[in-house]
């Protein structure tokens, strides 16, 4: 959500600063996941707020990970491609609204059932389904052409399996007809 990793670093750190503090005050009968999740986001929104900066990403800034590493084999044009597509997710993301970017992160990136995102944004299931919505709407445009790579190679994967399921049936009519 900070756009780099020393700031996430910070804020990782602040928030389990506030956790530890705030252990007293603990509802036992509260998901302790959730109440930590809730913390980072709110240090999260407020570093945010406090820098009150969009900071844009470059290339240098981006490290693959590994398992990303390993699937350009040994070509820097690949490395390059999927560093300036992480550079482009960032940089759009940072140009969300916090409310928007967070309920991404958490939905989308983290993977939570909107339930499980709903309860740690205080919100109901309901907007944290809009705000998807509307976030992706918002992504649509500056991501557009890592969307039409994806639908090419969609529709390659459709036409393909298409073809060789044809296939089959054509040996069948050229059988019948002998």
């Amino acid at each position: 959500m900070t756009g780099n990793h020393a700031d996430a670093d910070d804020v990782s750190q602040e928030a389990l600063i506030r956790a530890y503090r705030g252990l007293a005050g603990f509802n036992l009968q509260s998901d302790f996941f959730t109440w930590l999740y809730r913390i980072v986001i709110n240090v999260s929104l407020n570093h945010l707020r406090r820098t009150s900066r969009r900071r844009t990403l470059s290339v240098d800034d981006v490290t693959l990970p590994e398992d990303a590493e390993k699937s350009t084999g040994a070509d820097p044009a690949r490395a390059l491609e999927l560093k300036q597509m992480t550079v482009d997710i960032g940089n759009a993301l940072a140009e969300l609204p916090d409310s928007l970017r967070a309920t991404v992160v958490l939905v989308i990136f983290d993977g939570l059932p909107y339930k499980d995102a709903a309860e740690i944004l205080e919100c109901s299931e309901g907007t944290v389904a809009w705000r998807v919505h509307e976030a992706r709407k918002k992504l649509r445009e500056p991501l557009a052409r890592y969307l039409e790579k994806t639908k090419d190679a969609a529709a390659g994967t459709k036409k393909s399996s298409a073809t060789s399921a044809a296939k089959p049936s054509d040996k069948r009519h050229a059988g019948s007809e002998r």
